[in-house]
């Protein structure tokens, strides 16, 4: 992700999330993160922090028009592929009203592991996060 790939990242955020980042969240961000390009746009994106050796999602998604086609699957494949060989372990968190990314999730060997009660904002109080985790392996990931 460059800097001049903000607004459109800020646009996706804004038309997926309840409680969206900021452009400022994103720029702060930008070492962590990258775009998914098709067509020479913009239509998803991904935030990753590695901590030592472990990875966390901090946010991910893809825009609207492009949800439901495997867009979402490529860039979580890509995120693991790509992950420090030191890294041995995967975090995020995930609304609990949304099952198209736990499912996801679950395919790509997350498990849950917990939860945070009244986590994310929405437009009616709290929604819980379902947080979950997955092994590395070392070779090949």
């Amino acid at each position: 992700m460059e800097i001049t790939d903000l607004e459109q990242v800020v646009m996706i955020e804004t038309s997926v999330s309840q409680s969206p980042w900021s452009s400022i969240q994103f720029q702060q961000s930008l070492n962590e993160s990258m775009v998914l390009v098709v067509a020479g746009q913009i239509i998803g994106f991904s935030v990753v922090a590695i901590i030592g050796d472990e990875a966390e999602v901090h946010n991910l998604a893809v825009h609207p028009d492009h949800q439901g086609l495997g867009f979402g699957s490529v860039l979580l494949d890509h995120i693991i592929a790509h992950l420090p060989v030191l890294v041995s372990k995967m975090h995020l968190e995930v609304r609990t009203s949304n099952f198209p990314a736990i499912r996801l999730y679950l395919q790509r060997d997350f498990v849950p592991v917990g939860e945070r009660l009244g986590y994310y904002k929405t437009e009616h109080g709290r929604e819980d996060a379902v947080l979950m985790s997955r092994p590395i392996k070392a070779t090949g990931h």
